[in-house]
């Protein structure tokens, strides 16, 4: 990797850095590509990314960053997953971890707030943002639906009488 290339790659993970709502360090213990690709996948999917990098370049990428409390985790070989909700990237690395051995959680940062490795895994078992978009819109409608049912009630009542006494009428 040249000069420039390292520049790309600093300005990349920069950038990246301060769009992200969480970013989740994890350790990897030997991962095979097959697993790489499938943690990628998985992530991709929830609307996260999961990169390796250099350690030395991610710490210079740090700087000037809400993340530079990331910076004493990044040792040994690391990979980044970071995502835009605060709860996606950090979700799919403890459930990929759970199942796979070799993929190792090691804390994480919301903004400036470090997390530590149960932290992260507090974070993971929270509702996601469309999650909680989905509840408060269930709460919103479930009024209007109980008024549409009981303003409906008299009326299916006032036609359940009529239709009794027009039975016993015609019997």
């Amino acid at each position: 990797m040249d000069r420039a290339q390292k520049a790309e790659a600093v300005a990349e993970l920069n950038r990246s850095f301060s769009e992200v709502g969480v970013v989740v360090v994890t350790r990897n213990l030997g991962m095979t590509v097959a697993q790489s690709t499938a943690l990628r996948n998985k992530m991709r999917e929830a609307g996260a990314t999961y990169k390796v990098s250099k350690n030395k370049l991610a710490k210079i990428a740090l700087d000037g960053t809400d993340y530079g409390s990331l910076g004493d985790m990044l040792t040994g070989p690391v990979g980044l997953a970071s995502s835009v909700d605060p709860v996606a990237a950090a979700k799919v690395a403890v459930e990929f971890a759970k199942t796979n051995d070799k993929l190792e959680i090691v804390g994480g940062a919301m903004g400036p707030t470090a997390l530590d490795v149960e932290g992260v895994k507090a974070l993971a078992t929270m509702p996601s943002l469309d999650e909680l978009r989905a509840k408060i819109v269930g709460l919103l409608v479930a009024p209007a639906t109980k008024i549409a049912t009981i303003a409906q009630a008299p009326a299916a009542q006032i036609a359940r009488v009529l239709s009794a006494y027009a039975e016993k009428e015609n019997a």
